[in-house]
């Protein structure tokens, strides 16, 4: 099997001669007719590009992870509606764009529940909290003191400079 460009369009020419036209155009008229494996080589080929540029539009990766599911999601149901007017990949970034908008709009639109925000305990002001965490801190001193210089240097590159124990030594 060998692969050959033609004109900036792909062409994959199998061992009995035959060629089949790989290009984005032609990925989105096989996955019009329900072909999973055209589906399969676009997203690999165009979801890096659409999930960076939706995460810098939504300034959140898990959001933009969930978004590009939508977009392809998007891409399976209405590729047989692509008219070929524009390039598949800009045809691809207008409904990542569209889905984006909907996104923070919603995102901006959602109030959030009194109820739900005075549920929340606040864990930092709780004086019991404090007097343990004050004990601990003071137990673990005492016992750093006891240590001889050499021990305490190797507490503390270990597990204050995150060091291994490879490098302490």
């Amino acid at each position: 099997m060998s692969i050959s460009c033609t004109r900036g369009q792909l062409y994959t020419i199998t061992s009995a001669g035959r060629s089949s036209d790989t290009s984005d155009a032609a990925l989105i008229r096989s996955i019009a007719t329900g072909d999973k494996h055209a589906m399969q080589i676009l997203f690999t080929r165009q979801n890096v590009r659409v999930f960076r540029y939706l995460a810098r539009f939504v300034g959140d990766k898990s959001a933009a992870e969930d978004l590009v599911s939508d977009v392809f999601l998007d891409v399976w149901r209405q590729a047989g509606r692509f008219q070929g007017r524009s390039q598949v990949t800009t045809w691809l970034l207008a409904i990542a764009r569209n889905k984006a908008l909907s996104a923070l709009q919603r995102r901006s639109t959602e109030e959030l529940d009194e109820d739900a925000v005075a549920a929340i305990e606040d864990t930092e002001n709780n004086p019991e909290v404090m007097i343990h965490t004050r004990q601990t801190s003071a137990i673990l001193l005492n016992c750093l003191k006891q240590l001889s210089p050499p021990h305490r240097e190797v507490i503390d590159l270990v597990y204050y400079h995150e060091k291994s124990t490879d490098e302490v030594a």
